[in-house]
This record gives structure tokens, sequence and C-alpha cells, in this order.
């Protein structure tokens, strides 16, 4: 028992590095379980988008929805999200399917639509760069 001991006190700089690293690598994971929301992939998303008529919620920055986006989506940047809140009201009955560019921001934006009152928030995984990579459309403008 006194090895670990001693090989701890005298390498603590490492364990802790270990330590940190180890969280940083979890956190996402958690982050994910912890805003109560659901990814879904991009044939599921298209499914949803052609059965039900979610709300397609984008929350990337103006000039990335510019860029391209995808076919009837709302732009809502991620910052504007809570004090526009009042505007999406009249949507809280839908299913909402949010992204972003790579899936993380998308990831907020449900915890915060689930502070809003909407039920069922699905975050789009893999963001616009996995719907793009599997070759689906979007529009520009």
């Amino acid at each position: 028992m006194q090895i670990p001991v001693e090989f701890l006190q005298k390498n603590w700089p490492l364990v802790l590095v270990f330590i940190v690293s180890g969280a940083m690598l979890l956190w996402p994971l958690v982050r994910r379980q912890l805003s109560g929301s659901t990814e879904i992939g991009t044939f599921e998303a298209t499914r949803l988008m052609n059965s039900e008529n979610p709300l397609v919620l984008d929350v990337r920055e103006t000039q990335d929805y510019e860029g391209g986006h995808l076919p009837d989506a709302i732009h809502i940047p991620l910052s504007q999200l809570a004090a526009r809140g009042p505007d999406l009201a009249k949507y809280a009955g839908r299913t909402v399917i949010v992204y972003c560019d790579r899936g993380m921001r998308s990831t907020a934006a449900a915890s915060a639509l689930g502070k809003l009152g909407f039920a069922r928030v699905l975050g789009l995984r893999g963001g616009i760069q996995a719907w793009r990579e599997a070759g689906l459309p979007t529009k520009k403008g």
C-alpha cells in the first residue's frame, strides 16, 4: 500500500492532469444527459419532417444560416433564444428539431427550449454537417 501512496505523492501533477483530462472527455456526455434532450440522426429527422411537420430550428449565427440551412428552418441564434421565447410559444405543442453546425450548441438550445415549455425537443446529431454529409438538401439565404 505504501508504493501507490508514494507514487501519488511524487507524481501529483501527472495524476491531476489525468483526472482533469478524463473529466473533459466525459463532459459532453454528461451535459447531454443533463439537458434532457434526445438526439436523432438525419434519417429519423427526415422521417419526422415528412410525417409530423415539426418545427425545425437553426440556432447558428446569421452568416452560417445564410450560407445554407435545412428546408423550412426557422432561424433564431442561440444567443437570442431566451429573449425570443415568446415568439416560439405558438409552437409549444409541436415536436422541435434543433440543430447547429456540429451539434454542440443544439444541446444548450434544447435545454433552453425545455425551460420554455417545449415537451419534445430533438437535437440533430452531427448538426448540419451530418445533414450535408448524408447528401440531403439545403436552402441558401
